[in-house]
């Protein structure tokens, strides 16, 4: 059961008029209610189990769970509202993913319901009890508010029986939208209705020799022995074929919101017009764009490509992850490695704006959509407020040359005595994902230059200004002594930047010399901050080491 919504009387007032997707999508069923008025609003997102479950499958549960929040919102909580995570493992086995462990056992098994498929990790009673199991699992750790429902049981038990009838009684009309979508080859043998065969299991993609709407049943011979069968549509002894089935469950199980991929749009059209067909309304949704890997490629459960949902997690925030699905759904994102630590300080600098914001900001702020409209306090270290970046623990791992987590700490602690693990859990996090990240995905690509003449005076200047603020941990006043060095050796004189008292900013190309020449990146934290958490006499230690060519040509 869904808890009942705590709703402040500002943000009920910003909703109205609130621009976030997630409202904009939120709206459609606002005025879907209106034309049609339920006691029940249905969300509803699809999985098929033909491999392991992946980001883009956590993705759509994530992006629906917005929607829904957004609409109890805007209807003041007035209507109950469910979401149903559909499996569709009823759905035979057409290949064998190159993901999974014993190949062989997978391919003596095509054709047969995914919920027949032996299991290739030897944990559960079928492969598609094995899919279905990582789903929920990672579902429950996010803690989605779902009802699971299996096509198996659901076909099995009877639930779809009703609807299975209305689709036997108006067979011609769903041929007539599914066959010009066909090519002429498949569109001969093509049938809505998969029978499962009564002796070998499998899921028979056939043509139909005759439909008995009077007596539920379909007729139908096998290709391979010419043996005729009457098989009964209902009770689980038929699967439709996707599109139709898609159709068939928005219509029996009374769907009214489910989104789907970019690649799917035509699908989703087919599988409207059958739903009119069958006297129903489709659900409404919109098409998000698709995730690509690191190659540009689509992402996909049989290949494996692209990141799990451990993968992510092993170096990223769930947070972060979260964030990722809600960023601009609507276009094509790369979805890598590479793309971690910037999602997860764009959290924390999201959640660090939360709280100075008035309701009208706080419905654009992702945080709000993430967290249901009750996000965390930001984890400051200090009554400042400051936090510690992402980007500032990987740099920190790089110049300490970290291996566990209790150097860092020591690093955070000469900062903010009092601040540890037991303290700041989300810190503690980072910390390890920093380390492992770190080691995975920056020391091999790490690449130090050796300073020109001109940065090596520069950076002289700054070791020596440093020594002025011995022991200092303020970040203001050592990026003050940071961007005065800068002006000095490299002042911008395109006229574009300038100081409170008039005189020329600095080029960007200072920083890019820190970064490179000091860090081994092409980027970096705000250098003040990094100098009060990494020290002074360290960081004036680090300048020297790399004035005297130290890190160039350093292995990875």
């Amino acid at each position: 059961m869904t808890a009942p919504l705590a709703l402040d009387p500002d943000i009920l007032d910003a909703a109205a008029t609130a621009a976030a997707w997630p409202f904009e999508e939120a709206r459609k069923l606002v005025a879907r209610l209106e034309r049609k008025p339920k006691s029940e609003v249905l969300f509803e997102t699809g999985y098929g189990p033909s491999g392991l479950p992946h980001i883009g499958t956590f993705g759509e549960v994530a992006r629906t769970s917005m929607v829904r929040h957004a609409f109890r919102v805007l209807t003041n909580d007035s209507v109950p509202t469910r979401l149903i995570a559909f499996s569709d493992d009823m759905d035979g086995l057409r290949k064998v993913p190159t993901n999974v462990p014993n190949q062989d056992l997978l391919a003596k098994a095509l054709n047969l319901p995914l919920t027949r498929v032996p299991d290739p990790f030897g944990t559960h009673d079928s492969f598609g009890a094995h899919n279905n199991a990582e789903l929920r699992r990672f579902l429950d750790a996010f803690g989605f508010d779902y009802e699971f429902r299996s096509a198996t049981a659901c076909y099995e038990a009877g639930l779809f029986d009703d609807t299975l009838r209305l689709v036997l009684d108006r067979y011609e009309a769903v041929m007539a939208i599914m066959l010009p979508s066909l090519r002429a080859e498949r569109s001969a043998s093509y049938s809505p209705f998969l029978p499962i065969h009564p002796v070998t299991g499998h899921v028979m993609q056939v043509s139909i020799d005759e439909v008995r709407p009077s007596a539920g049943t379909i007729v139908w011979r096998d290709p391979a022995t010419g043996e005729g069968y009457e098989t009964p549509v209902t009770g689980g002894h038929v699967k439709l074929q996707w599109k139709p089935d898609w159709a068939m469950r928005w219509v029996a199980l009374g769907i009214d919101y489910e989104m789907a991929g970019k690649d799917l749009i035509d699908s989703v059209k087919l599988s409207g017009k059958i739903a009119q067909a069958l006297g129903a309304e489709p659900p409404e949704g919109f098409n998000y764009e698709l995730f690509l890997d690191e190659n540009g490629q689509k992402i996909s459960k049989s290949k494996g490509n692209g990141l799990t949902i451990d993968e992510w997690l092993a170096y990223g925030t769930p947070d972060s992850l979260s964030l990722f699905m809600y960023n601009k759904p609507r276009e094509a994102k790369r979805l890598f490695f590479d793309v971690i630590p910037r999602n997860v300080d764009e959290y924390d600098n999201f959640l660090g704006r939360y709280p100075r914001q008035d309701a009208k900001l706080r419905l654009g702020n992702p945080i709000w959509h993430l967290h249901a409209g009750a996000p965390p306090a930001p984890e400051a270290i200090d009554a400042a407020g400051t936090t510690i970046s992402f980007a500032m623990l990987l740099n920190l791992v790089s110049v300490a040359n970290a291996e566990t987590p209790d150097v860092l700490w020591g690093f955070i602690r000469r900062y903010a005595p009092d601040v540890g693990p037991g303290t700041h859990p989300r810190l503690a996090a980072l910390v390890d994902r920093a380390l492992a990240y770190y080691r995975d995905f920056v020391r091999p690509q790490k690449q130090y230059r050796a300073p020109s003449e001109e940065e090596t005076a520069a950076f002289r200047d700054l070791a020596e200004a440093l020594g002025q603020h011995e022991g200092s941990a303020d970040p203001e006043a050592l990026q003050a002594v940071v961007y005065e060095v800068g002006r000095r050796h490299f002042p911008d004189l395109s006229g574009k930047s300038k100081s409170p008292d008039g005189r020329p900013g600095v080029a960007k190309t200072w920083f890019a010399s820190i970064y490179n020449v000091l860090l081994g990146e092409a980027q970096g934290p705000r250098f003040g901050s990094f100098i009060a958490l990494y020290g002074v006499a360290e960081t004036r230690a680090l300048i020297g080491k790399a004035l005297e060519g130290a890190f160039v040509g350093e292995p990875a």
